[in-house]
């Protein structure tokens, strides 16, 4: 059987009727039927072994940490999302508490963090502000970052060659080939999910066919975006099976060759 990772998806409140994020837990919320230790099941009869669980604020890693602590295939990235920026940059209080799950067992990434100005929840300085602080915590911590950037480029980068020895993954990439090449100058993995399934745009689609391999990471963002033959559906990560079938298609590769080299990434990238 094929060996796949979902390196990022949010089932840790799947079936619970409160905590986690508040957009995620209310679409998981419209599939009852599932919870977190049945998704993590129905991944590893599709050949996804392993899997990181992403935290979006304080609570909802706390929840990602606790959840991974009952699934020897699971690990947790703890994140707090740009749109949660205005929360969390006065605050040394969350922040400490944030920094401190750094410790806790299988917490393997910082993430998602990052820049979004197709949104602006958070003031743009704010999501700085918070960026900064979350990529110093994992230089500090030897974590790699998950990294999260919708329109906002031109301000990531310069806040990104600030640093030395960041490791990370653009989640959810969607953007140009020059932004693919500059994530590729700086070695950064691309990971790329069920959008691919469906995406219109030909430059697009040109983007996930020419992502190198060895940057390539594989990924469902569940409850989200779930991808062809699943469009409607809540998305779960053993569609991570369906979105590395369409790219090896895609690619002309065999589907066993794309599934070693982006588990192998995954491992890398991640310890796991």
């Amino acid at each position: 059987m094929l060996e796949l990772v979902d390196t990022h998806c949010h089932i840790q409140s799947a079936g619970l009727a409160s905590g986690g994020e508040h957009a995620t837990q209310a679409l998981w919320a419209k599939s009852p039927e599932l919870d977190g230790k049945g998704l993590v099941q129905a991944a590893k009869e599709q050949g996804v072994t392993r899997l990181i669980v992403v935290g979006c604020d304080l609570t909802d890693s706390q929840l990602a940490t606790k959840f991974v602590s009952t699934q020897e295939n699971c690990w947790a990235a703890i994140g707090i999302h740009p749109h949660e920026a205005k929360v969390y940059v006065g605050s040394d209080n969350l922040k400490q508490q944030f920094a401190d799950m750094t410790q806790v067992p299988k917490v393997v990434a910082i993430g998602e963090c990052g820049l979004d100005y197709y949104y602006n929840h958070s003031p743009k300085a704010a999501q700085a502000e918070l960026l900064r602080y979350q990529i110093e915590l994992a230089l500090s911590a030897k974590l790699p970052l998950i990294f999260h950037v919708r329109e906002a480029f031109d301000d990531f980068w310069p806040i990104f060659d600030s640093y030395q020895g960041v490791q990370g993954v653009l989640h959810s990439f969607t953007d140009s080939q020059d932004n693919l090449d500059e994530a590729l100058e700086r070695n950064l993995r691309i990971g790329v999910n069920g959008i691919a399934t469906f995406a219109k745009d030909p430059a697009q689609v040109e983007v996930y066919r020419t992502v190198p391999l060895e940057n390539l990471l594989l990924e469902t963002d569940a409850p989200f975006l779930a991808p062809v033959p699943h469009r409607g559906k809540t998305n779960e990560p053993q569609y991570v099976a369906d979105v590395a079938s369409f790219l090896a298609d895609l690619r002309q590769v065999p589907l066993e060759t794309l599934a070693s080299a982006t588990t192998r990434n995954a491992r890398e990238l991640f310890g796991i």
